[in-house]
């Protein structure tokens, strides 16, 4: 028996974004898994991903358009040396196509019109390239931040971020002091209408954000059950199996689609992974984040990690809301990326469609004659 769906408590707002999911052109290889989930399966040890940004565009200010993230940087040879020289040590595998502006630019947006790049934290696979945008474009991160890594690098020879980064441009450090939550994050509303918020979403790094986009109203077009979101989670969770199951979504008894035979029309029995759960607990996630006794730990602070994940759960059990994880394969198949819109007639479908095909990654650990 699953436990009801939590209320959210999103202010009622007739103000939406316009959001479209970048997949960035970045490819992450042969990262250990170990430095960011416990306990570990058998199978699978690293991470293969992508890394994707949102373009967030204000329908009646279009000069309000602000950058979730921005991938990795082609050019990543050129970082901190602090963080650079570990990367290159541990082989992993590192690539980007194209910057930001470049993708953008592609499509006859101009960096100019970018408003604002909004960090969800630090690390460079999320961080891009700032100094490719004018110097009207704010750089905006979260509490600490300044405190924690400024001055950049080289000026500070440990920063893992660069000088550059934030250099001639407005480096904005957002507070949460507006008295207002969505579920248990506490919330800044960004364009003052409620129709996007950052999230405070502590653990992963100091001043790690989350972020909340209104896409639609049941009078736009959300079918007449209520509102459509978007849920921008950065690097608060980094595989699905560190979010699902949980109390709201145990594990099925039957799995569509099928996560172990993709092209088979039938289910696939929830059974067949019960080995793998946490002490057998079908409503507890197959990971949890990694601590510093488990091993290597990348989270700054593990336990509010694990909390900011608590937090997700209860957004992640909403079917109006879809949650994105910067770094989720299932979903390159499933939705529409730039320079498409994300639709809000899609974002149930997208949800079903995408919830446990993490579990593909588990299928090595199986049973298959059980599957």
């Amino acid at each position: 028996m699953s436990k009801p769906a939590p209320d959210l408590h999103i202010p009622s707002s007739p103000s939406t974004v316009r959001v479209q999911i970048i997949n960035t052109t970045s490819q992450l290889t042969s990262i250990p898994l170990a430095l960011f989930l416990y306990p570990p399966i058998p199978t699978h040890t690293h991470l293969t991903c992508p890394s994707y940004s949102f373009l967030i565009t204000h329908p009646t200010s279009p000069q309000k358009s602000v950058l979730f993230d921005l991938g990795v940087r082609t050019d990543w040879k050129n970082l901190a040396p602090s963080v650079v020289d570990p990367m290159v040590a541990n082989n992993w595998g590192i690539s980007a196509e194209k910057d930001m502006p470049t993708i953008l630019t592609e499509q006859d947006i101009p960096p100019s019109s970018i408003s604002a790049v909004i960090w969800s934290h630090h690390h460079f696979d999320h961080t891009g390239n700032p100094a490719l945008f004018p110097p009207s474009t704010a750089l905006v991160v979260g509490p600490g931040f300044k405190s924690a890594y400024l001055p950049g690098y080289p000026a500070n020879q440990k920063s893992p971020i660069l000088e550059s980064d934030y250099a001639g441009r407005e480096l904005r450090e957002i507070e949460f002091d507006q008295q207002l939550k969505i579920g248990r994050f506490n919330a800044h509303d960004y364009f003052g209408d409620g129709s996007f918020y950052l999230l405070d979403a502590p653990g992963h790094t100091v001043g790690h954000l989350c972020a909340l986009a209104r896409i639609s109203t049941a009078e736009e077009g959300g079918k007449g059950n209520g509102d459509r979101y978007i849920f921008m989670s950065g690097d608060a969770c980094h595989h699905g199996g560190g979010l699902r199951p949980s109390a709201y979504l145990p594990l099925p008894e039957e799995i569509t689609p099928n996560p172990v035979h993709p092209n088979d029309p039938h289910p696939c029995p929830g059974a067949v992974f019960e080995k793998l759960l946490r002490d057998g607990d079908r409503t507890l996630p197959f990971y949890e984040v990694a601590k510093g006794e488990n091993g290597k730990s990348v989270a700054h602070d593990a336990a509010a990690a694990q909390e900011t994940i608590e937090k997700m759960m209860e957004v992640d059990a909403r079917d109006e809301v879809l949650v994105v994880m910067a770094h989720d394969d299932t979903l390159l198949d499933i939705v529409d990326f730039f320079p498409k819109d994300v639709d809000a007639g899609k974002i149930e479908e997208w949800g079903e469609k995408g919830r446990w095909l993490f579990l593909k990654d588990f299928v090595g650990s199986l049973d298959k004659e059980k599957a």
